[in-house]
């Protein structure tokens, strides 16, 4: 019989640290990861050698990331392994750190996200098989056209799927992580430019560099390191799922995370009603909408009119994308998924400031990634 996590060893987050997500810069991608893993064991009040393996995320600088930069924290001799996962590199390698610990294999595990914009490989495209579509389609046109059959469908304006980009630049502004830290107005984003359709470049997502860092560790560490306690947050569900053929779906992206956060949930023993924050992929406006209706916090077509109402606000009923999300906290691939467990380890200790949901006891980060794949954790305080 298959097992779940909550019937394995309990996992906690411990400690988390970011180097802000940014524009491209001289700043070497070792400066950028050994940032983010130094806050991170300083948030933990932990020494490197602690820490007993190590996952680091990344997509676009290239092999061998991992020990170039790890080396200079001490060589512990630890296991290290690269993840490449697309968008959800970084979401997989804090999956990966926390199968050893719930297996046993470790006590204190690392997941680092880190990554550079650069030239990079698609391995579809040496597959030698074409499709249908072929280069034809650049992400942001496919998203302009599901933004269009959204508006179509349901009657919804071009306007109100914007209140998504001002709503997460609202976040931003007050994230001192994030890529864009300014607040914007709706008439800021619908002014332009416009880069496909009713997309405009306000909604969608900045690709640039950072990093993302987090350490989980078990029970018995946190006994015997001295851990504080109170601080640890718990990963009570973690499940990875690959699209399967989704007859007459409109959105395949949707319909895959619609199968991966619900079987999160049975895991987690919650519903869509539990959730406190959501972090999620909102790389372009309409992937919000999409999912919040997918994970089920609205009926098909409701999303806009919630945003609108303030439902998904800080504050609101459920706290969506108080980082800034993609749109505003920026998406430098490798570290965004682990960028995501901390901010809602954040939010779950109450640590997030003028960003804080009040009463936040569980959140959920979600992952899409080319391929596609798609990754989602449930995490929750006092569990």
């Amino acid at each position: 019989m298959k097992k779940k996590l909550l019937d394995m060893r309990p996992i906690y987050v411990v400690g988390i640290g970011l180097h802000r997500y940014q524009r491209l810069s001289e700043t070497p991608y070792v400066t950028l990861g050994l940032t983010a893993v130094r806050e991170a064991l300083a948030d933990a009040a932990l020494e490197w050698r602690s820490v007993e393996s190590a996952y680091t995320g990344t997509a676009l600088i290239g092999m061998a990331a991992s020990r170039p930069m790890l080396r200079h924290l001490g060589a512990t001799g630890i296991p290290m392994a690269q993840v490449e996962n697309a968008s959800a590199s970084g979401s997989t390698a804090f999956r990966q750190a926390c199968i050893d610990v719930a297996g046993g294999l470790t006590d204190v595990s690392l997941a680092l996200g880190v990554d550079k914009p650069g030239p990079v490989a698609m391995a579809p495209g040496k597959t030698r098989m074409r499709d249908l579509v072929g280069s034809r389609v650049v992400p942001f046109t496919h998203f302009a056209l599901l933004t269009q059959e959204y508006m179509t469908r349901y009657g919804v304006s071009a306007e109100q799927i914007a209140l998504v980009a001002v709503k997460n630049n609202r976040n931003g502004a007050n994230n001192p992580y994030a890529q864009r830290q300014k607040a914007v107005t709706l008439e800021e984003v619908m002014a332009g430019p416009a880069i496909s359709g009713a997309l405009t470049r306000l909604q969608c997502c900045p690709v640039g560099e950072g990093a993302a860092a987090v350490i989980v560790a078990s029970d018995d560490a946190i006994a015997q390191l001295g851990i504080e306690r109170k601080r640890a947050v718990r990963v009570i569900a973690s499940v990875t799922k690959t699209e399967q053929v989704y007859r007459g779906a409109k959105n395949f992206d949707a319909e895959l995370t619609r199968e991966t956060v619900q079987q999160a949930f049975n895991e987690a023993g919650i519903g869509p009603g539990d959730l406190d924050v959501i972090e999620l992929h909102d790389a372009f406006t309409i992937e919000e909408l999409l999912y919040v209706e997918a994970m089920g916090l609205c009926a098909p077509g409701k999303a806009a009119g919630a945003i609108a109402a303030g439902e998904f606000d800080v504050g609101g009923r459920c706290a969506v994308s108080a980082s800034g999300g993609l749109l505003a906290m920026g998406h430098p691939i490798g570290p965004t998924g682990a960028g995501q467990i901390a901010e809602i380890t954040r939010q779950l200790r109450g640590e997030a400031g003028v960003r804080q949901q009040p009463i936040a006891k569980t959140g959920v980060a979600h992952m899409v990634g080319v391929g596609a794949v798609c990754v989602a954790h449930i995490l929750q305080k006092g569990a």
